[in-house]
Formats: C-alpha cells, structure tokens, sequence
C-alpha cells in the first residue's frame, strides 16, 4: 500500500517510512505523487491540523494521504509552542534559532516539565480517516546536546536516558518517541480498517 506524505519535510519522509515499512506501507513524497499542496494550518489542536493536511493532500492526488502534527509542549510557557513549533518565533527562524528562542524563553527556577506530541492522521479516498495520538515526556535542556534528528531534538531531554532526543540513535529514538507512539497505535488502527 501507498500513502502519500502530507508533508515536504525529508527527515519526517524517512522517519515515517522506517517505522510504517514494517506493515507493508511505503510512504512517498508529494513530488512522487505528482501533487504540490501547501495547507494552512489553521486548526487549534494538532488532531485539527492533522487532519486538515491529510485530507488536503488525498483529495489533490486521490490517494490515501498521512499527515503528522506534532509539536513541543512547555509546561513553564502554557503548553507552548504546541502547535505553532514548527513557526515558533516566525517564519525567519530555521530550527536552531527556534530551540535557542524557547531556551531564552524559559523562566528561571521554574519546572522544565515537557512532552513531544504528535498525531498521525491517515484519509482514504473512500471518506474514511483514521487518526492516533502520541506522547513523550522529557525535560528542556539547558543548553543543545547531539547532531541526530530536528527540529527541538537537541533541546529535548530524557531523564531515564540521560540523553537527548539529538543524542538517540533512529532506532532508540522511534522505540520512544511521540511519532513512534502515534504510529504504533496507528498501525492498530490501520489494520482494523484494511480487514
């Protein structure tokens, strides 16, 4: 089977694809599909979003289409970024000027309490969606440690681990993580649909 990625993010093309392999699914990019859509995010959760995506880029290519929202949720700043991660700070930042603007952003001598969040949403063309949710929970670092992942990876901590999500190898870090967790559950769901 063949899902189109709702999304043009290369790391998180690889990162679906290693996970949902394993059930037979190959996930292609847009571009493979012939479809070029940018979707507004104008939802308020990341199930909105998600699904906002999904179904945009299944109806542009006719195709069952997957769509991640996902975010960094900071209990010292009020849930945020949350769903804004991705433009946290605006649209001048790339992903090291945004972890460095939620570190300067955390409050001294608060709780450094967070979790990754993401849910998977998966349309079909048949009208059906099916959709999972995620969660990880860590700490903010105090300052960026390790080269792998993106986004807040860096800056994400696991006490357990004493690693950061960056500092994870792929394996380690989808065993655990937030997109690992959605699409664990996801699979469950898919293969109830696909019966």
């Amino acid at each position: 089977m063949r899902f189109v990625l709702a999304s043009k993010n290369e790391k998180k093309l690889k990162e679906m694809n290693e996970i949902l392999s394993r059930l037979g699914v190959e996930v292609c990019s847009q571009a493979d599909a012939g479809v070029d859509v940018d979707v507004e995010e104008t939802g308020t959760t990341f199930e909105e979003n998600s699904m906002l995506k999904a179904r945009a880029v299944m109806e542009a290519s006719g195709l069952p289409a997957i769509a991640d929202d996902s975010g960094l949720c900071v209990d010292a700043l009020g849930g945020a970024p949350g769903v804004y991660s991705a433009r946290y700070g605006g649209e001048g930042l790339d992903d090291v000027g945004r972890y460095r603007l939620l570190l300067s952003n955390m409050p001294k001598g608060q709780a450094r309490a967070a979790k990754f969040v993401s849910v998977i949403t998966c349309c079909f063309p048949d009208g059906t969606a099916v959709s999972a949710r995620g969660e990880c929970p860590g700490t903010i670092a105090f300052a960026p440690m390790g080269e792998g992942g993106f986004g807040y990876d860096p800056v994400f901590f696991l006490p357990k681990l004493k690693k950061t999500f960056a500092q994870l190898t792929p394996e380690e870090k989808n065993a655990i993580s937030h997109r690992g967790k959605a699409l664990e559950a996801f699979q469950e769901k898919l293969e109830e649909y696909l019966r």
